[in-house]
């Protein structure tokens, strides 16, 4: 049985949009195994940032940058709230915290970027990864 915080977070939004790694054929997709793929949407309300290995996202506007939406449950988001350490309790003071975005299919839980994006190359139009085949030797 999961938690009561999980249990009413999946009754009020059955969603989650993911920018990064756990988008089809990255890395961590397979933390999505048995998720409905809705489709994919733009938001321009958020800016990702290029952390490196993966992406972080804020609450910044943005040109349109590229989003997977999934029907997920209780499961999936306890999954990736451990994945993303998102602290229920302290979500200011995990990796990321676990906020509501508008997306094109209603709304979807997306995990924002805590730590400071201070020097980090951002990304305000396109998506994750970024199209380079250097990418990996930019750092």
């Amino acid at each position: 049985m999961q938690p009561r915080y999980l249990r009413k977070a999946i009754a009020d939004t059955p969603r989650v949009a993911v920018y990064g790694t756990l988008k089809q054929g990255l890395n961590n997709a397979h933390w999505l195994k048995g998720a409905t793929l809705l489709g994919n949407d733009r938001t321009t309300a958020l800016t990702l940032y290029d952390i490196g290995p993966y992406p972080g996202a804020k609450w910044r506007p943005s040109k349109g940058v590229t989003i997977e939406v999934y029907r997920v449950n209780a499961d999936h988001l306890a999954a990736l709230d451990r994945l993303e350490d998102y602290r229920i309790d302290a979500p200011t003071q995990g990796e990321y915290d676990r906020q509501r975005l508008i997306t094109c299919f209603g709304l979807a839980w997306v995990y924002l970027y805590n730590p400071s994006v201070l020097g980090k190359p951002a990304i305000r139009e396109g998506g994750w990864p970024i199209p380079s085949t250097d990418h990996q030797h930019q750092r």
